[in-house]
């Protein structure tokens, strides 16, 4: 008999649906790409300003950070169609590839790559931002850096959460820095905002647990990690949420807003009904439309 999880009309049905459109789109090819390092997956995709942006008017810049829980077979070329999809309304974007976790099954028999490195991801995604200023100068020569938005999908949208905040690491992190981020704001698509809900709720096959390690290390690393322990970040901030999304339910979403005003921050929530975690990157979504419209009241 067929798995009643994914009869049509379930949740799980939709899901798959939703993804199979996703990643249905052919790779966006990028106008450039420049390295931040010498791993080969230290490299940012730059897509030039299309569409309405008129002849020698700076462009906004959109830092796109991928999702795919951290997991060494999801990489940037699966956000690609996203990338384009900002660049044909307008937005200059700089798409950035990261080390994720390493090639092949896991230890614990789930046959899933292992999610993410520690702490090279973090390296990573702190590199790039730092390189990115000069970066954006010699490859996107129509964009504004002063008017920047960070986005990310999934797991990236927790990168995107996270790098706005390095201001507020512990003083003895790597990647802190002395002062917030020059940013216009973040839209965190679907994010793993919150590693304790994450976690309780086993979202992406246990990810942030395996980010971070098992045992004691996630609790000792999480100061260092889980964007919900680093508020207020002063900046702008709105999560764009699914409320179908059986990946990264919106408990997580509304876990970190909730954070956020405990702090002191208002966070806007921004909840779409029937949709799950995929049209928010799917540039034949409606959703897609309302990500780049978050993205405009941010960056414009």
């Amino acid at each position: 008999m067929p798995d009643a999880a994914a009869e049509p009309g379930t949740a799980a049905a939709r899901n798959a649906a939703e993804e199979k459109s996703a990643f249905s789109h052919p790779a966006v090819e990028p106008d450039s790409t420049a390295g931040y390092g010498d791993h080969p997956d230290q490299v940012i995709d730059f897509y030039a300003p299309r569409g309405v942006t008129g002849p020698g008017e700076a462009a906004p810049v959109v830092v796109v950070l991928h999702g795919g829980s951290w997991r060494a077979p999801y990489d940037r070329r699966h956000i690609s169609p996203f990338a384009g999809f900002l660049s044909e309304r307008g937005f200059a974007v700089a798409s950035v590839e990261y080390r994720r976790g390493a090639e092949g099954p896991g230890p614990d028999g789930s046959g899933e790559p292992v999610a993410g490195r520690w702490p090279d991801t973090f390296d990573d995604v702190a590199a790039a931002l730092d390189a990115l200023p000069e970066l954006v100068r010699q490859h996107l020569p129509r964009a504004d850096a002063r008017r920047t938005v960070l986005t990310g999908h999934s797991a990236g949208g927790h990168l995107a959460l996270w790098a706005a905040a390095r201001h507020l690491l512990p003083a003895d992190a790597p990647w802190r820095t002395d002062r917030p981020a020059p940013l216009r704001g973040v839209v965190a698509l679907a994010p793993i905002a919150d590693f304790e809900v994450a976690d309780k709720l086993d979202v992406c096959g246990g990810a942030a647990r395996q980010l971070l390690g098992e045992g004691g290390l996630f609790a000792e690393r999480r100061p260092y990690a889980d964007p919900a322990l680093l508020l207020p970040t002063g900046i702008a901030t709105t999560l764009v949420q699914g409320r179908a999304d059986v990946d990264v339910p919106q408990a997580v979403a509304e876990a970190y807003a909730d954070a956020a005003a405990k702090a002191g921050e208002v966070v806007g929530v921004t909840l779409l009904e029937d949709v799950g975690h995929y049209p928010l990157i799917d540039p034949a979504a409606d959703a897609c439309a309302v990500v780049a419209e978050e993205i405009a009241q941010l960056a414009w």
